[in-house]
């Protein structure tokens, strides 16, 4: 790995003024700083519940296209009305990064919000209090021993407490810093025992300020503003972490010290930062960083936690009290799905007879297991390498309006965890991007939106694609992934047109080093039979033919091998994967056959392509209906999964991406066809032909790209998908370029190419580009019930190699279609 991190740091000046160059030509500093001293940008946002939703939504300023010192009165507006906003520094770092909303949603209602700098606006806000962080500790006395005694409170924006420092030695108002809302509020003991404790509250405003200040007894006991509700013991209270050592909690006690900051305190967002220094844990000394934040309204705390090193795992989850009833949330759901673990009951220090809820939500993907101790419930959380990102919460019934049963703290769990995995939909157009897409498409442009994005991702990813780096798209160790060798061959087809001596290489080390002295591939199996794991052999091939090393042969035979043996449907169709048993995916068709065309070209006088041909039309005859034209997500001979037509085997959805790989794998499968094997392209033609027929019928007509889901553009949720877009330009403009569609369609080429362009490049202030709104993953079964919503659930994220790749190889195919003229 270190030869592709000494490439990259290389390329960084190389790269910096490549996208310079390509943005110049659209734009000039003095257009971009007066675009940022008036509109920013326009926010549409639309709400994918089927009911009213309050959210959060934060805008980086680099998204908005705009550096710190251009940001200081941004101004949110919506029909002429102010929305609530606050400037935060999100990544703790002491200087503001990002502009953070508070909107107020109908069921399945859009709006539209514009972001200005608008000083007198700005000043103007006068938003009450509705959050708060603080630390408070006593100064003017002194210590004796471990206790400090005499001394008044005095409110600091950071603590870090002395050696002698532990529980109960009356330094630290309520013994730690504070978070809360208007609606709860939390300690945490800075201390050995890293207790999370709740402090209900009945005033509806802040109430930390007030908590005691006369000592150490008063909020353990009622008051007009409310009390300290739970005995936290030595648990992990309301929604702590520590390490599971296989029996037990092991709280984040054994450490050599810790420092505490409030990183904001304002009147819509708060947030604490913990850090703890060397850690002892699990064999290991860490440093580990405990980011929490809170936002008006909401119960919720956001917490980020990032170790030093990696951790095998989290512990997280709350304490175990009588009287209690365990919660727990669905975990057969898509891994991006967020779901809980609860307790219920009478578990307050009241001394009545009130109920307190509390839970701890995450992904299901990081869930390990669910488990206990003698003194928790427990999640079991895997980071992702250094970092977890979970929320805890607690729900009084004594706050103003409080949830009072254990029915209705369920049913706010299940809307708080839809918030999480549904996020709001997303279309942010800035003055800084918007200025460098004006003008027409040119075959120039169209390869400088490709150059800059391919750059982007240079710094960003790719040299990290190589073994032994990480894949930040999913956050684990690279591996022999379909989605390497689609973003690597998109550099290849760019570089056939902008060569670049320095990617290419990045391009032959990211390959090489998955290939063993002997052949192997490092992190592939063959007896897994993934068939997505033949996608990356295209691009090992090209390497072999630049440079047929003995050992590049070997790895492409073995992944021939897999073919051999990969198992397949009655019919002759191979199954998705061998876990996946009886299923063809629209996916697969992509992922096997050009592999399969491009090796028996090259090494077996075309032998199989009757093989290549025969899945595509087992894949016609399974998957099309009959009646759009399009194509159904995936198909299970055996009828057995529960996403599939107990009648036909078929999935519900026509899904854009799924039907965008189909739309790849023929044109390029043809390209290895010869042309006087004309029955067995004709098939092959024929598809392309029928296929964008009806991709036009459901193509945005405003917009020109597609839907996540094709079929139904109005349904609640539904959002222009970036992948899928890009994977059809590349279909029509390729297909188009080599004859295989009308030239009818260059038109619907261009327009989808263009739509690319407008809807999902985002500029930034350093003029690198980010490609959005990207479905991040999408599949059936193992929690995936192929439902419309369930489509919806997963995230929508940017820049991954799904999109990236159609994207700069549609760029390419388009510059050739406009150079033609």
């Amino acid at each position: 790995m270190a030869r592709i991190l000494f490439g990259k740091t290389l390329l960084s000046l190389s790269i910096a003024t490549l996208i310079s160059a390509c943005s110049q030509q659209n734009s000039s500093p003095a257009q971009t700083d007066t675009a940022a001293q008036n509109n920013i940008a326009t926010l549409d946002l639309s709400n994918p519940s089927d009911h009213a939703r309050t959210d959060t939504v934060l805008l980086p300023y680099a998204d908005l296209g705009i550096a710190p010192a251009q940001a200081t009165a941004l101004v949110a507006q919506t029909g002429g009305n102010v929305i609530p906003s606050q400037l935060i520094d999100h990544n703790g770092d002491g200087e503001k990064d990002t502009l953070l909303l508070q909107t107020e949603l109908a069921a399945a209602a859009s709006q539209s919000i514009t972001i200005s700098n608008n000083p007198a606006l700005f000043a103007a806000q006068q938003l009450p209090k509705r959050t708060q962080a603080e630390i408070s500790r006593k100064t003017g006395g002194q210590w004796q021993g471990e206790k400090y005694i005499g001394g008044r409170f005095e409110n600091v924006t950071e603590v870090t407490p002395p050696p002698q420092y532990t529980d109960h030695s009356e330094w630290i108002r309520y013994e730690g810093p504070g978070i809360e809302s208007d609606k709860v509020g939390y300690r945490i003991y800075l201390d050995w025992r890293n207790g999370f404790d709740v402090f209900g509250n009945k005033t509806g405003a802040p109430v930390l300020h007030k908590v005691g200040l006369d000592g150490y007894e008063s909020y353990h006991h009622m008051t007009d503003w409310g009390m300290d509700l739970l005995k936290v013991g030595k648990s992990l209270g309301a929604g702590g972490y520590g390490y599971w050592d296989g029996q037990q909690v092991q709280l984040v006690s054994k450490v050599s010290g810790h420092t505490a900051k409030v990183i904001e305190n304002g009147p819509l967002y708060s947030a604490l930062q913990i850090q703890y220094k060397d850690w002892q844990i699990a064999g290991k000394t860490l440093q580990l960083t405990a980011d929490l934040s809170m936002t008006a309204g909401s119960r919720l705390v956001h917490t980020r936690l990032t170790t030093s090193e990696i951790l095998d795992n989290f512990a997280v989850g709350l304490v175990k009290l009588p009287k209690t009833r365990l919660l727990q949330g669905k975990l057969d759901i898509p891994g991006h799905s967020w779901t809980y673990l609860a307790t219920w009951g009478e578990q307050t220090l009241t001394g009545g007879n009130d109920k307190l809820g509390m839970a701890v939500l995450f992904k299901r993907g990081d869930n390990k297991a669910i488990t206990s101790d003698a003194s928790s419930h427990v999640a079991v959380l895997e980071p992702s390498g250094t970092e977890l990102e979970y929320y805890f919460l607690s729900a009084w019934d004594g706050e103003p309006g409080g949830i009072k049963t254990e029915a209705e703290f369920v049913a706010y769990l299940q809307q708080e965890v839809e918030k999480l995995t549904l996020a709001p939909r997303k279309q942010l157009k800035t003055a800084l991007s918007q200025q460098q897409k004006t003008g027409p498409m040119t075959a120039q442009k169209a390869l400088d939106w490709s150059e800059r994005l391919a750059a982007s991702e240079m710094q960003r990813q790719t040299p990290y694609y190589a073994f032994g780096g990480w894949d930040y798209e999913r956050g684990r160790p690279s591996k022999w992934e379909y989605t390497t060798g689609l973003q690597l061959q998109a550099y290849d087809e760019l570089l056939k047109l902008r060569p670049n001596p320095e990617w290419q290489q990045v391009l032959t080390d990211v390959i090489d080093s998955f290939i063993t002295a002997d052949g192997d591939i490092r992190s592939y199996k063959l007896t897994n039979f993934n068939i997505d794991s033949l996608n990356t052999g295209n691009m090992l091939l090209r390497e072999y033919q630049r440079n047929p090393k003995p050992q590049y042969k070997q790895a492409l035979d073995l992944l021939r091998k897999q073919l051999a043996e990969h198992p397949r449907t009655s019919d002759g169709a191979f199954w998705h994967k061998k876990i996946y048993p009886h299923q063809l995916w629209l996916d697969g068709v992509y992922m096997g056959m050009p592999f399969l065309s491009n090796y028996t070209t090259a090494f077996e006088q075309g032998h199989a392509l009757d093989e290549v041909v025969k899945e595509f039309t087992i894949s016609r005859a399974k998957l099309r209906d009959p009646v759009t034209g399009l194509y159904y997500h995936g198909w299970d001979e055996a009828k057995a999964q529960n996403w599939a037509d107990k009648n036909t085997g078929l999935a519900s959805q026509f899904w854009g991406r799924g039907l965008g790989w189909l739309a790849m794998a023929l044109v390029d499968v043809l390209d290895t066809i010869p042309v006087d094997q004309t029955a067995l392209r004709q098939p092959l033609l024929d598809m392309s032909a029928e296929l964008a027929e009806a991709l036009v019928k459901v193509q945005d007509a405003k917009t020109g790209v597609w839907y996540q889901i094709l079929d139904k553009p109005n349904a609640t949720g539904n959002y222009l998908e970036s992948s899928g877009s890009s994977m059809f330009a590349y279909f029509f403009a390729k297909g188009v370029n080599n004859g295989y569609l009308d030239a009818r369609y260059k038109d619907t080429a261009i327009k989808a190419y263009q739509g690319l362009v407008n809807e999902f490049v985002l500029v930034h202030p350093d003029n690198s580009v980010s490609l959005t709104n990207t479905c991040q993953v999408a599949g059936l079964g193992f929690g995936r019930d192929g439902s419309y919503r369930y489509y919806m659930s997963e995230p929508v994220i940017r820049n991954d190699a799904k999109a990236n790749g159609p994207f700069i190889m549609a760029g390419v195919q388009v510059a050739r279609l406009l150079s033609a003229n």
